[in-house]
């Protein structure tokens, strides 16, 4: 996989466009959404980005951050890295098909009607995971096509926001500062950070990127730019077109480029969100499946996890993933992004940590590319991510799953980590 293709298959693992900002909106107002929205890369993406570009660069293994953590801190934790990215997958990866069916049945109700949903849902499952068979290189290259046609009706949407902020000079500074009713602060910055979360996942698939030394930490560096500025331009666009925040939720891109451009672009957008549901499902899979197969390689999972295609890819952790994630479709967890940042902000904590560990124990390690500043810096990137996670579970602390609260839930899925990987140690002496 090439430099722009990395690039393009690093975006949507992270972002897939403007879509799931509508939620940010509607709880904090332009205003403080465009602030959140310019603040948070600086703190969370930035950081996470130079540190991914150093680690990616000095160790570009198959496996990636577990690779990373294992190296610097054992096999014990390295499994906890794994376990933790793998568990937040379930949660993660029954979001996208969802978003994908729920554009779909913008264009036709019926389409998506009943057990229609559902197939759908499957058929995103069973296409991508077709896709991913045919190598990492099909992956980036599609990520790239869908990348353009993704944001095309968004720069159509724009233009018509700035022919009717002209037009209606004065009405979009007065939406920008309106306050929304029943704000919420604290869950927007949530939905923030589960927006711009993601950076390390395009590591895992080192092995098959072209020169990853010098393409990942550009990757990193230009994904995070054209993250920033995909989300910032379309906000600042309808604000000063002047639609009030609070006609914003789930959805409403959709609503808003009907007014802006009539039903044609409305369409047009509708489109591009089941793009954005299938290409992060299709990119995130690039990602995960190389994770299960760098645990069989070191006897942590049966040696039928090992076995890849004639292109390098490890097939049977492709279908294995696949019939997980297809099995959590029905699990309703779109909106559980509290479990979600849990579970990948304690595994996120792990690779800065690994970050600083392997500073002070192999600093004879060729890096060739360094977080600038030193053993200092190494340690102050990590500063702005722990702070946000710690909000974010302050923020969660009184949301639940059923009838019992979502912290205390994805602390047990974290806690049930060291159980497996005794489970797995006593497999791989059984094997030997």
């Amino acid at each position: 996989m090439r430099l722009l293709p990395l690039i393009a298959a690093t975006y949507f693992m992270v972002s897939g466009g403007p879509y799931g900002l509508e939620d940010i909106i509607g709880k904090a107002g332009f205003g403080r959404a465009l602030l959140l929205l310019l603040a948070v890369p600086l703190v969370w993406s930035l950081p996470t980005s130079l540190m991914v570009g150093e680690l990616a660069s000095t160790l570009p293994e198959e496996g990636g951050y577990y690779c990373w953590v294992r190296r610097a801190l054992g096999s014990f934790w390295g499994f906890q890295e794994a376990w933790l990215s793998l568990a937040a997958s379930i949660f993660d990866m029954a979001i996208y098909p969802i978003i994908f069916v729920l554009y779909l049945g913008r264009i036709e109700p019926l389409w998506t009607a009943g057990y229609r949903g559902t197939l759908w849902a499957l058929a995103v499952v069973v296409l991508c995971a077709l896709w991913n068979l045919r190598g990492a290189e099909v992956v980036g290259e599609g990520s790239a096509a869908m990348f353009c046609l993704l944001l095309a009706p968004f720069i159509i949407l724009i233009g018509s926001s700035i022919w009717r902020a002209i037009s209606h000079a004065g009405h979009g500074m007065a939406a920008m500062g309106a306050p929304t009713a029943g704000g919420d602060l604290a869950g927007a910055i949530s939905v923030t950070l589960w927006n711009y979360m993601g950076w390390d996942n395009a590591s895992t698939v080192a092995q098959e990127v072209e020169n990853p030394q010098r393409n990942y930490p550009r990757a990193m560096l230009v994904s995070a730019g054209l993250v920033a500025l995909t989300y910032v331009l379309p906000l600042a666009a309808v604000a000063l077109a002047g639609i009030p925040a609070d006609r914003f939720s789930t959805g409403a891109w959709t609503d808003a480029a009907r007014q802006l451009g009539g039903p044609w672009l409305a369409l047009a957008v509708v489109i591009g969100g089941t793009i954005n549901g299938f290409g992060m499902f299709n990119a995130l899979m690039l990602s995960y499946t190389r994770v299960p197969y760098a645990l069989a390689l070191e006897g942590l999972l049966p040696k039928a996890v090992k076995r890849k295609t004639a292109t390098g890819v490890p097939w049977v952790s492709v279908l294995l993933c696949s019939v997980a994630w297809a099995l959590a479709l029905k699990l309703s967890f779109e909106r559980l992004i509290s479990i979600d940042l849990v579970l990948y902000g304690a595994a996120l904590l792990l690779e800065f940590i690994a970050l600083v560990v392997l500073r002070l124990r192999e600093p004879q390690l060729r890096r060739p590319f360094k977080v600038p500043g030193g053993l200092a810096g190494a340690v102050a990137m990590g500063i702005g991510p722990t702070l946000l996670i710690a909000f974010a579970l302050w923020a969660a602390r009184a949301e639940r799953v059923g009838p019992f609260p979502a912290l205390g839930f994805a602390a047990v899925v974290a806690a049930t980590g060291p159980l497996v990987y005794l489970a797995a140690r006593m497999q791989r002496t059984s094997q030997t």
